[in-house]
């Protein structure tokens, strides 16, 4: 008797009705228009730094590369940072058909099976990407790293620019942390060597003083579908911390940080990156008691950081689970507006009062409408968006950028609940990861998946750490059930 197969699950059918369900657009609509070919690097008033030594690192399959950096050692001890920010709006005009599809979504989705881009891949992988070996035109952020690893920003302007190598997480990551040679995306480039490790001495600087401030060094473990050539899911990938990460990281941190400060000096409204302090604070200072440690009853953010080194040293096999418990209790960060004297709350992770996003405007339209207000102001322009315009468009992208970690919160259960169908009755650790009117769901860490505890859950609360085992798997709907012992 023959083996009965399993009905085949159509994974993108599944990730394109996700979208749909959340709200998205997820086809590029007839209706976008084709790329003004006026708009050329030849008609850009922008300083030409085709020159200087520019490389990337990214995912090593990306395509829609939004930075580039170069730095330069200066004679007083100081590192001078460069970082090159795609000029998106140059072929994305306001108000142009692209534009308003873009706004729409406000930010590209990926599910890991397939990529909802927010702009037309014409451009973001191509013409609006900074791609190796390709003149380009940039934003540049230029701030200046002290010995201190404290940041002075110096100017930002546009510029024409060059990549002359684009690097991975992954290779790069592994020469950093001397676990590997240079290799041949570094080695082929002269003198890329040399200023990649000086990228990452500035890098390690800035991330001294971050942690100085109180910054929060969490390790989240998120998983990626590994995809083969049939388009079957075969294996959750982890994205591991390393040296190239924690450059790029730091990097757009003081980037982001450098353009608000920006913004700040030259009275200009505009939109800001918070993370407020945590209301969920009583339940952060109860689980430190559950690990035999103690915080302050009123949130502070330098003892929050010096407490997950502790335990980042005392059980690091745990953090993960630890930091995703706290991340969960901080909440997501929201867009706000902010006006010339106005103060807001700033990034309370990032231990830091100022901060925009600017980096990604192939990804995300707030980035974009940064990029605007900041190109208005160097050229003279009029100011492109009102404060109540600048509000809707706030709200529009929290509201859609919440619709979007749902979609990718339902294709990670999509492929878990594929990978896990065979191993219906195995018991796994766990952390419960909400308690809401909707249900109580937990995280295994190993592997990564999430699900609904349907059996057991009574009295469970955000950050406790569970034993669970595996009842039942629905890939079609992602859905993963657990009973808690």
């Amino acid at each position: 008797m023959s083996e009965k197969k399993s009905p085949h699950i159509d994974v993108l059918k599944i990730a394109r009705d996700t979208m749909l369900a959340e709200g998205f657009d997820p086809d590029m609509p007839a209706t976008v228009g084709t790329i003004d070919e006026s708009l050329t690097i030849k008609n850009a008033n922008a300083r030409d730094l085709r020159k200087l030594l520019w490389s990337s690192i990214d995912n090593a399959t990306s395509r829609d590369l939004d930075q580039v950096e170069f730095v330069e050692q200066q004679p007083d001890g100081i590192i001078r940072v460069l970082v090159g920010i795609a000029d998106v709006d140059a072929f994305v005009p306001k108000g142009s058909s692209i534009d308003v599809h873009a706004f729409e979504n406000t930010t590209s989705v990926y599910t890991g099976v397939v990529t909802f881009p927010m702009l037309p891949e014409e451009l973001s992988t191509d013409k609006t990407s900074l791609l190796e070996g390709e003149d380009r035109l940039a934003l540049v952020i230029e701030y200046a790293v002290a010995p201190d690893g404290s940041v002075t920003t110096r100017d930002v302007f546009r510029a024409l620019v060059h990549n002359y190598s684009k690097m991975s997480y992954e290779v790069i990551g592994n020469w950093l942390d001397s676990k590997a040679t240079a290799p041949d995306e570094v080695s082929r480039v002269p003198q890329l060597e040399q200023q990649v490790r000086l990228q990452f001495e500035a890098a390690q600087r800035l991330r001294k003083a971050r942690r100085a401030q109180g910054a929060l060094r969490l390790r989240t473990i998120q998983a990626t579908p590994v995809i083969d050539n049939l388009g079957e899911i075969v294996d959750l990938a982890i994205d591991e911390e390393n040296g190239a990460r924690d450059l790029i990281e730091n990097f757009m941190v003081a980037a982001n940080g450098s353009m608000a400060e920006f913004f700040d000096s030259k009275g200009i409204t505009s939109m800001r990156r918070v993370v407020s302090t945590p209301e969920n604070w009583p339940r952060i200072v109860e689980i430190a008691k559950e690990l035999h440690d103690t915080l302050p009853e009123t949130p502070d953010v330098h003892a929050l950081s010096d407490f997950l080194e502790r335990q980042r040293k005392a059980d690091p096999d745990h953090f993960a689970d630890l930091s995703l418990a706290v991340v969960k209790l901080l909440g997501p960060g929201e867009y706000v507006v902010q006006q010339p004297g106005e103060t807001v709350d700033g990034h309370f992770g990032l231990a830091v009062h100022r901060y925009t996003h600017s980096t990604a405007p192939n990804r995300r339209y707030a980035d974009l409408i940064t990029q605007r207000l900041l190109k208005a102001s160097i050229m003279g322009d009029g100011v492109p968006y009102g404060i109540d315009e600048l509000k809707q468009i706030a709200q529009h992208c929290n509201e859609r950028e919440s619709a979007a970690r749902k979609v990718e919160r339902k294709m990670r259960k999509v492929a878990a609940a594929l990978l896990m169908k065979n191993r219906i009755g195995d018991q796994f650790n766990a952390i419960v990861t909400g308690v809401t009117p909707k249900g109580t769901f937990a995280r295994v860490v190993k592997p990564p998946i999430d699900g609904m505890v349907v059996r057991g859950e009574k009295d469970l609360r955000v950050g406790q750490q569970i034993r669970v085992q595996l009842l039942s798997t629905n890939p079609s709907q992602g859905y993963i059930d657990f009973a808690a012992l």
